[in-house]
């Protein structure tokens, strides 16, 4: 059996190399972990590559398995699928998710592995992480029956909260982008589109997740009397100024954030992180979620994919990352 491994580091801000190790002996309990994709987080990930995580975050910002320290050097990432290849008898050959950075070979404990649902494949479950973030949303916005939603931001969770939402009966749901080219997306996945200059005002929820301060200041100005903004972005360090003078107040708007490290209020009692992304991995069986797979690259090309990815590539929703065979 294989130790040998390799695994992307953010060495410095702004700079990210492979670096190759070994795996000690299968500690007891723990499965090894062939993987197959991962993908790049177009938010955190990117903040963490560019060293925009405040200092004040360090510790809660650390991911599971992470290793060394904000701003770096430090292994990053939690969206990683392959294959267990040694471990417990009932868990060898299957595919599974996993909350780790980006490495070509990993152990963990059982516990920390997610067996794939059938009828998912492997390289669209690369988008679990980002559907947990969007189940969790959606339980902190807690919509109703008929409600008319408007999604500020059309990246991947933007798209993932819009098309849950859509699925509620009588809701109406509105994607809102800058980008015209979302349009394209939105249709395969069955959303209306508008640009922040032809979205309806008057929502009865609006979800923000642009990762821009103008989007924010959109959203808002999208959001009916008494109505729920739902903050979906992080932002790191930047600083963000809102128009609160002008109808916030009026229009008596809530302001809340959400963030998916810690299980939404109203579900925790019940709900596990366990049982919540069994649910996510469970969602994304639908083959139509493939639209949001729009870029593939090898695993060796991924210290350049973080460069391009950190200097724009607005076209690119999610991120894929291919490992090589054994």
């Amino acid at each position: 059996m294989s130790k040998g491994y390799n695994a992307c580091w953010t060495e410095a801000p702004g700079r990210a190399a492979l670096r190759s190790g070994a795996l000690p002996a299968l500690p007891a309990g723990s499965v090894q972990v062939r993987t197959l994709h991962s993908a790049v987080s177009r938010g955190t990930e990117l903040l963490v590559f560019r060293g925009e995580v405040p200092a004040s975050e360090y510790q809660r910002m650390r991911a599971p398995f992470q290793q060394g320290d904000f701003p770096g050097p430090v292994k990053y990432g939690y969206a990683s699928v392959g294959v267990v290849e040694d471990g417990p008898a009932d868990w060898l050959g299957r595919p599974v998710f996993c909350l780790h950075p980006h490495q070509t070979r990993y152990q963990v404990p059982v516990a920390a592995v997610h067996a794939l649902p059938e009828g998912l494949p492997p390289a669209r479950a690369v988008l679990a992480a980002n559907m947990e973030t969007a189940v969790n949303a959606l339980w902190d916005a807690a919509p109703r029956l008929g409600d008319r939603i408007a999604v500020v931001g059309g990246g991947v969770v933007g798209l993932l909260v819009a098309w849950l939402a859509a699925r509620m009966p009588g809701c109406a749901v509105e994607l809102v982008d800058v980008r015209p080219e979302r349009a394209g997306v939105a249709a395969r996945l069955g959303l209306d589109f508008a640009s922040p200059t032809t979205a309806r005002p008057g929502a009865d929820l609006v979800v923000h997740a642009s990762g821009q301060p103008q989007g924010l200041v959109t959203a808002l100005g999208l959001a009916g009397f008494e109505a729920q903004v739902l903050e979906l972005s992080w932002y790191g360090r930047r600083a963000v100024t809102l128009p609160l003078g002008e109808a916030f107040h009026a229009q008596r708007l809530s302001l809340r954030s959400s963030q998916v490290g810690q299980v939404a209020a109203a579900q925790r009692s019940r709900w596990s992180h366990g049982r919540r992304l069994a649910l996510a991995l469970d969602l994304l069986r639908d083959p139509v979620l493939d639209a949001l797979l729009t870029d593939q690259a090898p695993f060796d090309a991924l210290p350049a994919v973080l460069q391009r990815l950190s200097d724009g590539a607005p076209q690119t929703l999610c991120q894929r990352i291919d490992y090589p065979p054994p």
